[in-house]
């Protein structure tokens, strides 16, 4: 069976927004399916950029005296170089980072891939076209503007101080409520209702196999499930009742910690649930929130501190617009059209 066999559509997308790239990788798969598709191992296939030239000494040094980390061609790309990309990247993406160190050597390849292009079409002088060069100034003026807005809405190191993150976390602790949780495994009989007579009576046979296997003295359900074809023993982790499909959850409120449901009649077959434990609804502390509730309430005064920076400078130098001329731009072709 599949996680999405009992837990709802609605739900799964929760999972998987909440537990992100990493939980996903260690979701537990019934039947070969799981609630998210598992990530494919990183190859490297002919078509990937690969550094050329002489190999890069562990101690090789740049010009300006730093270590030499990749080469391509003849152009070196430096530790200082890949600090300095990883400085420019939120803190969510430099904290993925740190748990997937080969994240950062994807990007590494990727630099190496843009310093090949940037040799090619520099041999054919393609950025000295004046149609390029008029969008490289355009590309230019607003990656300063950005970054000079970025400069000036950045709120101070301070912020938020100990009374305010105090304050927001106070008049938000709803948001921070996690509730009540059901630990929880299952075997599952597949068997579609709309299939063929032969097909349902096979599945009722399997079904009470394994009714007949968990009710013998000394039963390892674990055992059963796999047996069944479950991976992880049937095992769904921690799960909100939310998450639970309508149909399972009186099954599963009734249960008692170690009971073992009767089998649950679904579109897509049978669900035998364990119920291994729970755990009560409780309200994360401040401690638990503190580092997404900082950047939460920084990207929030962020956005204050721009759209107020914008409004004041427009109220300074309030902008005169033809709006007839600009409609004609619109209407008219350009000039020089057919």
């Amino acid at each position: 069976m599949t996680k999405a066999g009992v837990i709802g559509s609605a739900a799964l997308a929760v999972v998987i927004g909440m537990t992100g790239v990493t939980n996903a990788q260690s979701a537990p798969q019934q039947n070969g399916a799981s609630t998210a598709t598992k990530p494919k191992p990183v190859s490297s296939p002919a078509t990937q950029p690969v550094a050329t030239g002489r190999p890069v000494a562990a101690t090789e040094k740049s010009s300006s005296g730093d270590d030499v980390v990749a080469r391509v061609g003849n152009a070196n790309i430096s530790a200082e170089e890949i600090r300095a990309y990883v400085a420019t990247l939120r803190p969510a993406d430099q904290e993925a980072l740190k748990q997937n160190p080969a994240i950062l050597s994807q990007a590494v390849r990727m630099l190496l891939a843009n310093r090949l292009v940037l040799e090619e079409l520099r041999s054919r002088k393609w950025d000295q076209q004046a149609s390029v060069t008029t969008q490289l100034e355009r590309m230019r003026e607003g990656a300063l503007v950005e970054l000079y807005l970025q400069m000036v809405s950045t709120p101070p190191a301070s912020y938020p101080g100990e009374d305010e993150l105090q304050k927001v976390y106070d008049a938000n602790r709803e948001a921070f409520l996690t509730p009540r949780q059901f630990e929880v495994a299952q075997i599952f009989v597949a068997a579609a209702k709309d299939g063929d007579k032969t097909t349902e009576d096979a599945a009722r046979k399997r079904l009470e196999d394994v009714q007949r296997k968990l009710k013998a003295p000394g039963a390892d359900f674990a055992a059963i499930a796999t047996e069944s074809g479950a991976a992880n023993g049937g095992a769904l982790g921690l799960l909100v009742e939310s998450q639970f499909r309508p149909e399972i959850r009186p099954h599963l409120a009734g249960l008692a910690k170690g009971a073992i449901s009767e089998p649950v009649r679904l579109d897509d077959g049978w669900h035998i649930l364990k119920l291994i434990d729970t755990k009560a609804a409780y309200t994360r502390t401040l401690p638990e929130v503190r580092e997404a509730l900082v950047q939460q309430m920084r990207a929030e005064r962020a956005r204050a501190l721009r759209q107020a920076y914008l409004a004041e400078v427009l109220k300074q130098n309030p902008p005169v617009l033809n709006e007839l001329a600009i409609a004609n731009l619109v209407a008219q072709p350009p000039a020089g059209a057919k």
